[in-house]
């Protein structure tokens, strides 16, 4: 296994920002690491890459304990941390000359170029880290990443000040990377994460809350079906809420003056879908549409996260 995470504890005095977790990561795998602002994956990521000290508990890379031989592990991780820490006064190749030199690259001219054209910097390549903007910036911190050609990467926001044309293509970097490599990381754009990852693991208030494949935690949970219903009047949510096998009802802007869109998550969308056709009638309400919608990866996120701490690791 690449990454290996058994019982991690990270305690600051009384708080637990990483509560006994464990976890492990195969080759070729890309996991999506995710969790409310506090939940504790940047302290996590910071343990695995040898840059904080756990309070209890062990992490390994590609077998190697990160605690007894941390530049070992450092060889054989690329790492973009959240905070993308760089010299602004430093061209771009200068940069990554720097950190070929701190890796011991023996052809870093190669090196360089090979890390400049996988992340499409070649066109801001002559410019200063502090002329660019903040998506190219990011993209020296990748490029800085894959630099030593690691077998594990571990990404803290990876897509982070990109617009949506960089996302794709940064994207479509990570995907390649993950054929050959191991990729851990976290993202606050769900649909990035739903886009590249099969497998995802969720944390809260320092606490593994889901490890599995994404579609089958879209299956796990009965209350996780959602109906989405159009009405051509404007209708009570009162009504909704009192169907049998509702758990939530949430108003979405409806598309014109009149009338209501809303998204009904509930246990049984086929019951759900009959009743509201029931009280279509009872009402004498007029129904525009009426489908059922798989529940996507922020849904998941939403009941499995929610009430979570607002502080930050």
């Amino acid at each position: 296994m690449s990454i290996q995470v058994k019982n991690l504890l990270k305690e600051y005095g009384q708080q637990k920002a990483v509560n006994n977790i464990s976890f492990s990561v195969d080759k070729g795998e890309i996991v999506g690491f995710l969790g409310p602002n506090g939940a504790g994956k940047s302290t996590t990521m910071k343990i695995i890459t040898g840059y904080l000290q756990q309070t209890n508990g062990q992490a390994h890379i590609c077998g190697i304990n990160v605690t007894e031989q941390p530049l070992e592990t450092k060889k054989k991780i690329g790492y973009l941390p959240e905070a993308n820490a760089l010299y602004y006064d430093m061209y771009v190749r200068e940069y990554l000359a720097f950190v070929a030199e701190v890796h011991k690259i023996n052809d870093k001219q190669k090196a360089i170029d090979t890390a400049i054209e996988t992340v499409g910097l070649k066109i801001e390549a002559k410019k200063k880290i502090g002329q660019l903007s903040k998506g190219y910036k990011q993209r020296v911190g990748l490029a800085a990443a894959l630099i030593h050609d690691p077998e594990v990467l571990i990404l803290d926001e990876p897509t982070s000040g990109l617009d949506p044309n960089q996302i794709i293509e940064i994207r479509e970097v990570i995907k390649q990377q993950g054929k050959k490599k191991t990729v851990l990381f976290s993202s606050h754009i769900l649909q990035e994460v739903e886009a590249m990852c099969d497998r995802v693991i969720i944390i809260k208030k320092g606490e593994i809350v889901a490890d599995d494949k994404l579609v089958n935690l879209q299956r796990s949970d009965d209350r996780m079906q959602s109906v989405i219903v159009e009405f051509k009047e404007a209708v009570s949510t009162d009504w909704l809420k009192n169907l049998a096998g509702v758990s939530g009802v949430k108003n979405i802007e409806p598309p014109i003056a009149i009338g209501a869109t809303f998204n009904i998550q509930c246990s049984d969308a086929g019951s759900v879908k009959k009743q509201l056709l029931q009280l279509a009638i009872d009402k004498n309400l007029n129904i525009v549409s009426l489908q059922s919608r798989e529940q996507s990866l922020e849904d998941v996120f939403r009941n499995l996260t929610s009430g979570a701490s607002a502080s930050s690791y």
